[in-house]
């Protein structure tokens, strides 16, 4: 799934407020190592059966930049095209050693708080 900044939330004053990660402040694309898939299933009777998108991110061990913020984990970020075509292609024994956190000081914090960026229509 590619992304150009992700964020992870910090308790202030007892609020929640979004933390944002990038690799840079020019937020670059990068790639989370996830999963997707269409699923029919019933989630509300009244609706009946849907069809819905479903995505999945695999994890790891935070490091120290997502750590500060969010100790439990982090997700697993493909930064290479090497890496991306090892997710995509290669048989779990080999895609699982992606499983890794980024090294400490790959990622910036590059805002806090809530969005205010125009969104981009395309």
């Amino acid at each position: 799934m590619p992304f150009t900044s992700f964020s992870e939330y910090e308790s202030v004053d007892g609020k929640k407020v979004p933390v944002w990660f990038s690799l840079s402040e020019e937020r670059p694309l990068a790639v989370f190592a996830g999963i997707w898939t269409n699923w029919t299933s019933v989630r509300k009777a009244k609706e009946g059966e849907v069809n819905a998108d479903l995505y999945g991110f695999l994890t790891c061990d935070a490091n120290a930049e997502v750590g500060a913020i969010h100790p439990k984990a982090m997700p697993v970020i493909l930064t290479e095209p090497d890496e991306i075509d090892t997710w995509l292609r290669a048989e779990w024994d080999e895609a699982s050693s992606l499983q890794r956190p980024l090294p400490d000081g790959t990622l910036r914090i590059v805002a806090k708080g809530e969005r205010s960026d125009k969104e981009i229509t395309l």
